[in-house]
Parts: C-alpha cells; structure tokens; sequence
C-alpha cells in the first residue's frame, strides 16, 4: 500500500492515449474585469494535466509563451501543476488595462499543444477601451513575411507599449485598446527578448486609433553608414557587376551621371550607357536572346520564310527603358483557391506595393573591356534603406582568357598488321 501510495499517476495501461491539448477552465482576474487594487498573480487555470512545466523569469522556458502588456520590465511567470501564475517584477500599476496573452505552443505533460491563442483583458482603474490595430508586417528585403515578429504599440506620448507577436502569416492584431495616437514597431526579434536592439531589422509607424486601424510594416536593417561598395567582377565584354554592403533604396537608384569608370594606368574615362537593376538586367538579356534567336531564325534559308521581316533593333536606351519598366512591374501569378494553405495571394500583391531592394547593380560601358586590363570604378551617392548615402570605388579586373585545348583524338587506333611468317630454317 504504501508503494501504491507513492506511485506516480498516469493513464490506466491498455487505455486509449490522451490527445485533447490543454484547455483554458477559469482566469484571475477575469476578462475584462476592473479591479483598482489588484495583487498577487494572475492565474490561467486550465483542466487537467495542464501546461508545459517549469517557470522561470523574464521570456525564457514558458515565458516564451506568455505575453503580458504594458509592462516597463521582467514579468515572472510560473508553473503550478494545473495553472500558469504570471506577475510582473515591477507590480501591478494602477490606473492601467493590461494585455495577458497565451501563445500557441503551450503543451502539457503528454506533450499536447495548444493551438490556439488566449487573451484576458482586465484594468486596475480606467474602463477597458474599445478600438482594434490590426496589420501585417514584412520582411522587405527578404520578400516574405515576418512570422513571429514582435509588435509593439505605445499610446503617445507614454513609452510602455502593449505587445504581441505575429503569426505564421505576419498578421498582428490588438484588441481593446484606449483611442489615441500610438507608435507602433515591428521587430524582427533574434534574442527573444520581445524589444528592439542593435542590428535588429525593424519598421515604425505613427497611427490615430479612433475605432480600428489598419498598417503595413517593412522591416529592414536600419544602418546609420552609408553603403559600400564591395567588388566590381566582369559578366561579359561590355558589363560588370557592382556589389554593395548593404541593400540600395529603389527609389533612389544610381544612374550613369554617378557611376564613373577610368581605364587604368592612365585613368582614361569610359563611358557608361546603363545602369540597371538586377531584375532589369535580367529583363535586358533575355531581350537580347531572344532578338538574337530570331534573327538567326530569319538568316535560316531553310526555314520557312516569314513575311513580316526580323524586328527592327531598337537603339540601348529604348531597351533599356522597356528592361526597367517590365522589372518594375511584375506580373501576377495566379491566384490559388481561396482558403487553401498555399494562398498567398494577399501577401504577393502586398509586396508589390513597394519594389523590392537589391544591393547588386550592373554598368554596361561603351567600349569592350580588354582583357587583362584593369579599371577604376567610383559610384557616388549609393543610399540604403533609411536614407544614409555614402561613395565607394573598386577596382575591377578583366581576366585573360584560357587559350583553347586542341581537341583530343579520340579516333580508334588501326589494328597492327599481321607479320607474314618468313621460309622454313634448313635443318
């Protein structure tokens, strides 16, 4: 009995396993509740086996999973068997509504997850207001959406913000908040630690809450210096490659008057027809391929004749022109069936509101680059994303071609000829 007693509890053997996740039975205090002199802790009950064990401060182990909002530092969150206790370091201010949220994740001790997040809203004096910020943020270099990005929206002019994360689509969404003007910050959070640190991407925008709002954010690394420009490497007899330390602003592009190329030793000037954009470049060659093809097509005498002609060349400026405006505007892909998983039509035609950044350019000069030679290359005024411009040079070198190998012999070698046999030896 008294091993019977001390054993640990568990499913009856030969059961069924248990797959039902946690779930939520009482809150302390409750949603939307005002209680002006609230103390202790606020306690999520749940049925059962309940959450994932362990506690700890701050946003380590389960904290990772609770959000609580406004706080101005740590929040200490705990498990207790069947409830997950949360308090902040710094006590429960008075004369505030404060944002408890359940991340999904949250698993009991047969590791069932929950799926769905939880929210308790409660005040310790003001009423509980009634305007929604809803929004998506992105990764703008990376084109794609920041999944668990951290939001966070200050009521100006107070600095202590109401926090949540992003989900697996980048959307955000805050409930229940006091009319006003907010600051509002997407943080692409790479220490988990729910707030904005150097070398971390992020976007910031200022919205009037009246009853709901609406924001896209783009993230990217904010950097105070200018761009620098890397390496310059050839690509053919008349183009080469710029490389930059970080991303260049589309809407500021360089252009011909700011990339200058000089022959060394003697830093004779070369001059340039075009600077373009990756996308462009690429819109360019495949141009060029295809007029190529066809004109072959048209010198084929044994092709069928074709009445309409070769099309006429147009000069570099027109083609480069139609490369830029066929790279700026991309055309939609079609969409999937609506409510599928693979539906990410809304975020497609979201990227599209703004040209995606790049940190390579390509120059074509006017002359041929000779091989073995080398050139100075300065681009004045490249500029990031947040406006910082700076000037670079390079050195760019045009490597001599391999001479060609003669080809092999690979023909079979003759057979030998047979030797005839000589007159017999006398004896």
């Amino acid at each position: 009995m008294a091993l019977a007693a001390c054993a640990k509890l568990g499913d009856p053997p030969g059961g069924p396993p248990d797959t039902t996740p946690p779930t939520v039975v009482a809150v302390r205090p409750e949603s939307g509740a005002v209680v002006p002199d609230f103390h202790g802790d606020a306690v999520v009950q749940f049925e059962g086996g309940g959450g994932g064990g362990g506690g700890g401060g701050g946003v380590g182990g389960l904290g990772r999973q609770v959000v609580l909002s406004p706080v101005a530092g740590e929040v200490k969150v705990s498990w207790h068997r069947t409830a997950i206790h949360v308090r902040p370091v710094e006590g429960w201010r008075p004369g505030r509504v404060y944002r408890l949220e359940l991340l999904p994740g949250i698993a009991d001790l047969r590791r069932n997850v929950i799926k769905q997040s939880k929210t308790v809203i409660f005040s310790t004096g003001p009423a509980i207001g009634h305007a929604v910020l809803t929004g998506t943020a992105l990764q703008w270099v990376e084109q794609r959406t920041l999944v668990g990005g951290v939001i966070r929206a200050a009521r100006l002019p107070d600095t202590v913000a109401y926090v949540t994360v992003a989900d697996s689509a980048g959307d955000f969404r805050l409930p229940e908040l006091e009319p006003g003007r907010y600051r509002v910050l997407a943080i692409q959070d790479q220490n988990g630690n729910r707030a904005l640190d150097r070398r971390e991407a992020f976007d910031t925008a200022t919205v009037t809450l009246d009853t709901a709002a609406h924001l896209v954010l783009w993230t990217f690394m904010h950097d105070s210096a200018g761009p620098r420009l890397r390496t310059a490497d050839p690509l053919d007899s008349t183009s080469f490659r710029l490389s930059f330390s970080q991303p260049l602003d589309p809407a500021m592009p360089l252009d011909t008057a700011r990339v200058r190329v000089l022959a060394l030793p003697d830093s004779t000037p070369v001059a340039v027809t075009a600077v373009l954009t990756p996308a462009a470049y690429d819109s360019l060659t495949a141009r060029e391929s295809a007029r190529a093809d066809s004109l072959r097509r048209a010198a084929d005498t044994t092709a069928k004749r074709d009445t309409t002609g070769p099309p006429r060349a147009p000069n570099l400026a027109q083609a480069v022109a139609a490369a830029q405006a066929g790279a700026a505007a991309t055309p939609a892909r079609p969409a999937p069936p609506a409510g599928s998983a693979a539906d990410t039509s809304r975020i497609r035609r979201l990227l599209r509101q703004r040209p995606a950044p790049f940190d390579r350019l390509v120059v074509r000069v006017r002359e041929k680059l000779l091989p073995g030679s080398k050139y100075l290359i300065r681009a004045r005024g490249a500029t990031n994303l947040n406006g910082a411009a700076a000037d670079g040079q390079a050195v760019l070198a045009i490597p001599v071609p391999k001479p060609a190998r003669a080809p092999r012999d690979t023909a079979p070698a003759p057979p030998p000829t047979p030797r005839r046999p000589g007159p017999p030896k006398p004896p």
